[in-house]
């Protein structure tokens, strides 16, 4: 598909959605799973294309480990091919290879990793020519960079020697995504130590436990569908599969859009969204969940709610750089995000009744977040949706599921 036109809808919206599986949670539990020597049954595998990606990649024997555009699957399985003492070239995408990784290269080499760079020091594409132990059972690391090095080394720990001790210097970004691997271990018998005072985290020698796990649905795919009742005139949505208390960090989509206009009521089979009233303003700090700020920043460029955003730092090293991508798409909605203090503070402001054009052409910049954050601008006035292909990544059926409460077509 080149492109899709997506119509507002013509009744109001009543639907119940069956999210997919989540790609963060599914990630975690597979490498663990293959640290299980791949004995544990794992349900609701994520069809997102990195899952099966790192899927697929655990499962090859072939020198090479193409993760395509996927960073997790870059990042985890760079740690667990070095461990495992696999010899691998670990590539992707030219995108993929412009993904800083030295973080990471230079704990694992201080581990015993013997990693090379076989282009550009600090990017992949990188060659692991095996392990040695060297006998180090400690790290300090910037705790503001990306959480996927963190978890990385978090999973591998229990199976060095010495176990691991990782002591993070400076503010903790996206700690959920942590706090996220460190419980998914537990399940798998690891008995760690959180010291979030000091923020050190200490990780025994132990082997894992193999264990039945259901992975639950996708609270990154849940912010669409917020984003639609948000956006509608008249909706009410369920979607199935989430729990209230939630592992996933991006579960604070509850909290965010209860200012925007939607309410959130658990049930048993998942959480009914209704609409309220929305405030005039909102301030809200992304560090724990930057994977929410495209939607939310569309939401408010739409609604004409003045949004406040910190904690987008890591948003210039994603699949595009989103800084960018939303400020030039924003653009054709009558919106401004303006650099308020550098690298720190931005501002969503409605300059325009929107959209500017009749039908806005958003570019998705190969990044899935760009198609399903812009897609729910479509129930207000038409909006064309270029590359929405891209949603493969994460939610390979968002337009077949968005096809349930309104109408699209391909152009």
């Amino acid at each position: 598909m080149k492109s899709i036109l997506v119509h507002p809808p013509q009744q109001p919206i009543v639907a119940e959605i069956q999210l997919a599986a989540s790609k963060s949670e599914c990630n975690r539990a597979l490498i663990i799973n293959a640290l299980t020597g791949f004995q544990s049954e794992l349900t609701n595998i994520s069809e997102a294309r990195d899952s099966q990606t790192m899927l697929r990649l655990l499962n090859s024997n072939d020198a090479v480990a193409d993760v395509i555009d996927a960073g997790t699957t870059m990042r985890f399985l760079t740690a667990y091919f070095a461990v495992t003492n696999q010899k691998k070239t670990m590539t992707g995408t030219p995108r993929m290879c412009e993904r800083p990784i030295g973080i990471l290269v230079d704990a694992l080499r201080k581990l015993g990793a013997d990693i090379t760079y076989e282009k550009v020091e600090g990017y992949p594409p990188l060659q692991l020519n095996g392990f040695n132990y060297s006998g180090n059972n400690e790290l300090t690391m910037r705790g503001d960079v990306s959480s996927q090095y963190i978890s990385a080394l978090l999973m591998i720990a229990p199976q060095l020697p010495s176990g691991l001790k990782i002591r993070l210097e400076g503010e903790v970004g996206s700690r959920p995504y942590i706090e996220m691997t460190l419980n998914q271990m537990a399940h798998f018998g690891i008995e760690y130590i959180a010291d979030w005072q000091h923020n050190v985290l200490t990780i025994p020698a132990f082997k894992y436990q193999p264990k039945p796990y259901a992975i639950e649905s996708d609270w990154s795919g849940a912010s669409y569908w917020y984003s639609i009742v948000a956006l509608a005139n008249d909706a009410e949505v369920e979607l199935l599969g989430l729990k209230k208390n939630s592992l996933q960090g991006d579960s604070a989509i509850v909290d965010i859009m209860r200012h925007l206009g939607v309410e959130s009521v658990f049930t048993d089979r998942g959480v009914r969204l209704t609409k309220i009233p929305a405030k005039a303003s909102l301030g809200w700090d992304f560090t724990n969940c930057p994977d929410l700020a495209q939607t939310v920043a569309v939401i408010c460029a739409i609604k004409k709610i003045r949004l406040s955003l910190t904690g987008v730092e890591s948003l210039k090293i994603k699949e595009t750089d989103r800084i960018f991508a939303l400020q030039q798409e924003l653009k054709k909605l009558g919106a401004e995000l303006n650099e308020v203090e550098k690298d720190h503070l931005y501002e969503v402001t409605t300059l325009t009744d929107v959209p500017t054009d009749p039908v806005p052409s958003i570019h998705t910049y190969d990044d899935h977040r760009m198609a399903m954050a812009f897609a729910p601008v479509g129930m207000v006035s038409p909006i064309l949706i270029e590359e929405p292909g891209v949603v493969v990544k994460s939610y390979p059926g968002y337009w077949n599921d968005l096809a349930k409460v309104t109408t699209w077509e391909e152009v």
